[in-house]
């Protein structure tokens, strides 16, 4: 946990900007894997932490803001409980952690939310995203399970999103640690990859180092020679000399904070000339943004200008033909790079995701664009100083996509489809790493940055 001051500054701040009635948080169970005492390995709830720290399952807060009063409502757990975990902070101690100085026990927390809704006070709670928490609300609330949806508050997402999107030096260094522990997870793999080995195991080995560093793996770890898929979890191939292999992952510190970076590579350390036209593509795109990554201007604004790149090194190899700023307004760089540049980051990988990204990526001044491609992009509001993201461009060969764009010669005055047939066995590229927005600009965040040009990456796989 940070200094209990930092927590009780964090709720000041909230209870500023939401001004009226009760902040209902709750915070995550443990989650059964196969059977009830077989679980997950647990993972408490952002918003929870962000704002009291508490990294146990069976929490709950209340935030009468009023009142200026919080309280945590638990149960210690029992003697039978000590026999299996051993000796644990009671919940008064936890409470005075992060400098709460009200505790109760869980049942209670019915009868405060009763009074509550008698008394008719606004009842403020964020979007659950586990069935057990839409239970607890239903509950509580007596909601049906179907319209707690109808009944989330608008002002606390609003008011959660504008606290946690600026990173304080304190999260920084926690992300830069998790950057830390990515550069090790993707060196590694660089030097594990070798024709003949399996996805399975370079995957395995890298959410190992993830494991013994901190609190695991930030996501789900993409280990895969398909790089045109771009959520492969399959892990089911062995590796092939003269193919690329994407590795798309990240790890979190055991305060949960994240990072997430991406690299391609080929298997037998070698890039072929082809696969360094591409590969160089996606890294001026990468490196572009970087340059113009600012404060006061919209992520959208840099999601363009990337596509510019990707569409011009495209028209240099053949692949695409006229004007590039024409081609960008027509979406021509979606059938390459069928999603968004990139996501804040934080306590979540895709930080804030479970609020919305209407909240969290977009607001009164940026609507979603309907184009495909445009259309995913995550975050593209105005960037702020503080602001934490992913940039991820991609170059993507997808056979199912190009033979629909071929058939409905969509963008066909741009695209030679002829040329392009050579390129369906290719796969895909991604190149990925995260920004800070500072004052002067934008930086890369870790101290090292994982090997990335073609140079960097051929020489360091032949050590």
């Amino acid at each position: 946990m940070f200094e209990k001051e930092l927590y009780i500054s964090r709720r000041n701040e909230l209870r500023k900007k939401v001004r009226h009635g009760l902040v209902l948080l709750l915070g995550n169970e443990d989650s059964p894997a196969n059977y009830p005492s077989n679980t997950y390995h647990f993972r408490q709830d952002s918003n929870f932490l962000y704002f009291f720290g508490i990294n146990r399952p069976g929490f709950a807060a209340v935030m009468d803001v009023e009142s200026g009063t919080d309280c945590l409502y638990a149960n210690d757990i029992s003697l039978r409980d000590i026999v299996w975990t051993g000796p644990q902070p009671s919940v008064q101690d936890l409470s005075e952690s992060c400098g709460v100085k009200k505790s109760f026990k869980k049942d209670e927390l019915n009868n405060v939310i009763n009074i509550a809704l008698k008394n008719g006070r606004k009842i403020h709670f964020l979007p659950p995203y586990r069935d057990t928490n839409v239970l607890r609300l239903k509950t509580l609330l007596g909601i049906k399970t179907d319209c707690i949806s109808n009944y989330v508050s608008a002002d606390l997402i609003k008011a959660v999103v504008s606290l946690r999107e600026i990173k304080g030096s304190e999260e920084i260094t926690q992300i830069e640690n998790a950057c830390k522990t990515a550069y090790e997870m993707h060196t590694a793999a660089m030097k594990l990859c070798r024709p003949g080995i399996t996805e399975k195991e370079i995957g395995g080995y890298i959410e190992g180092i993830s494991l013994s560093k901190g609190h695991g793996v930030s996501f789900l770890p993409i280990v895969t020679q398909n790089g045109e898929t771009l959520h492969d979890h399959s892990y089911k191939n062995k590796l092939r000399s003269g193919k690329l292999l994407l590795i798309d992952a990240g790890a979190e510190t055991d305060m949960n904070y994240c990072s997430d970076f991406t690299r391609t590579f080929p298997v037998n350390g070698k890039f072929t000339d082809i696969q360094k036209s591409i590969y160089n593509i996606v890294l001026a795109a990468n490196n572009k943004t970087f340059e113009i990554i600012s404060s006061g201007i919209t992520f959208r604004s840099v999601h363009l200008e990337c596509a510019k790149v990707l569409c011009k090194g495209l028209k240099d190899i053949g692949i695409l033909h006229g004007d590039t700023e024409e081609m960008v307004e027509n979406g021509v760089y979606a059938l390459f790079m069928p999603h968004g540049l990139g996501h804040q980051m934080g306590l979540d990988v895709h930080d804030m995701e479970d609020l919305g990204e209407e909240y969290v990526g977009y607001n009164d001044q940026t609507e979603r664009s309907r184009l495909f491609g445009l259309g995913s992009l995550r975050m593209a509001k105005k960037l702020k100083q503080g602001h934490v993201l992913t940039v991820e461009p991609g170059i993507y060969f997808i056979p199912a996509l190009i033979d629909s764009w071929k058939s409905e010669k969509i963008n066909s005055n741009f695209i030679d489809y002829g040329k392009l047939e050579k390129f369906k066995n290719f796969g895909g590229i991604r190149i990925e790493d995260n920004a800070l927005v500072t004052d002067k600009g934008c930086r890369i965040l870790g101290k090292k940055r994982v090997p990335v040009t073609v140079e960097e990456i051929e020489n360091f796989m032949a050590i």
